[in-house]
């Protein structure tokens, strides 16, 4: 009964994850390419591509997990790689926010 609930969560964890649409990598385009820098927003974008592709990692590991594939190290390795991208991610929205509003209260 178990095991087969279990099966039965993970096919439909599998489907809605194969569900989800992967962001496309932002382009470089021109000059920029030369120089091997892009924009402070491609950058950012590149940043959060990241951030998402290490959760799904650790997604795809937790799957591994729980069908007997994978090994209880990966897993943690993943989560905890994830857990800091994301850790990472929300500090420097953090200072962005607080960078903007110390600018907005500027006297011109």
């Amino acid at each position: 009964m178990i095991n087969a609930t279990t099966n039965a969560g993970l096919a439909a964890y599998r489907a809605a994850q194969a569900g989800i649409s992967r962001p496309a990598a932002p382009s470089v385009s021109g000059g920029e390419a030369a120089s091997g820098a892009g924009s402070f927003g491609q950058v950012i974008g590149q940043t959060l591509g990241n951030v998402v592709a290490a959760g799904r990692e650790a997604d795809a590991q937790s799957v591994r997990a729980i069908s007997g594939e994978g090994s209880v190290t990966d897993l943690a390795l993943a989560v905890s790689k994830a857990e800091l991208a994301l850790q990472t991610t929300v500090a420097l929205r953090d200072k962005m926010v607080q960078s903007y509003q110390d600018i907005m209260r500027m006297s011109i």
